[in-house]
């Protein structure tokens, strides 16, 4: 097999808040060599690094907003976070939790601290990834899966190493806890000082790495530092990784969407005859209804 060497490292950029409770570094399509079409299925990457929130009474977050077209998927590494959708979805996921909602043909949602965690203060660190839907599946019914890190399938790494939390599609027979509507691998990788991972994805998927806490090597001769992403050509199937530290390592590959992307706001969709008719559904309340 032919190794996929890396195409660029990223620095993380300057934060800016969503809302007042998400302070995050945008990667995806923030970054020029990261836009929707270069990423797909992965068409936003916000990294709320860790960040220390201190404690209050009133939870910060994001009020209710809408999304058509695509999931958002949020990965909680430090603090809580609570979500409420007009379909019904919702729930709290903390530390080592995943939240995947499919807005698809639309929802009506809001994102806030949890409100002990509110109350207490505490480090908050999370990944929010947008993934795109393919256009026959762009209206189809919403849906949310809330994924206790219980629930997350594990490798266990020899000699040991750490083990990869397979989130989504597939790690060495593991399969994925969350189902998907285009083919993608979601991992956390969680090593330990020395642990080594190898890992083998088509070479036409797009494939990144972003390192969540320590620092680690990248096919023995790259090292990549906390808060850095990894973008790797598309080109060679294996890479592998040493944990310089004890690190966290989040590992996204899919196969792209080969399809037209028309965006506007909360709305990805094909094309913009289509984002105007999300916006007049939007108005005219065929998203349902949330309270703020």
């Amino acid at each position: 097999m032919k190794t996929k060497n890396i195409e660029i490292v990223v620095a993380p950029r300057q934060p800016h808040f969503v809302g007042d409770g998400f302070r995050v570094h945008n990667f995806i399509p923030g970054v020029p060599q990261l836009s929707m079409k270069r990423m797909s299925p992965f068409i936003m990457l916000d990294y709320n690094s860790k960040f220390y929130f201190p404690p209050t009474n009133t939870p910060k977050g994001v009020g209710v907003h809408p999304h058509r077209g695509f999931e958002t998927v949020t990965i909680a590494y430090k603090g809580k976070v609570a979500h409420h959708d007009s379909s019904g979805g919702g729930g709290v996921i903390g530390e080592g939790d995943v939240q995947w909602m499919t807005a698809a043909s639309g929802v009506l949602h809001k994102e806030y601290h949890e409100e002990n965690f509110s109350k207490t203060g505490g480090d908050f660190q999370m990944v929010q990834l947008w993934v795109n839907l393919p256009a026959k599946d762009k209206m189809s019914k919403p849906k949310y899966q809330g994924i206790t890190n219980d629930e997350i399938n594990k490798y266990e790494l020899p000699e040991n190493g750490g083990h990869i939390e397979v989130i989504a599609g597939e790690y060495k027979d593991v399969k994925g806890t969350a189902s998907t509507f285009t083919p993608l691998h979601l991992l956390n990788a969680r090593l330990l000082k020395g642990g080594k991972a190898a890992f083998n994805f088509p070479a036409t998927y797009n494939t990144a790495l972003l390192v969540i806490e320590g620092s680690i090597t990248v096919n023995d001769d790259t090292n990549v530092a906390t808060d850095h992403l990894v973008l790797f050509k598309n080109e060679g199937e294996d890479f592998h990784i040493e944990a310089q530290e004890n690190s966290i390592v989040l590992i996204l590959s899919g196969e792209p969407i080969n399809e037209p992307i028309a965006t506007h706001g909360p709305f990805v969709m094909n094309t913009h005859e289509e984002l105007i008719q999300a916006v007049d559904d939007y108005n005219n309340g065929k998203f349902g209804t949330l309270e703020d």
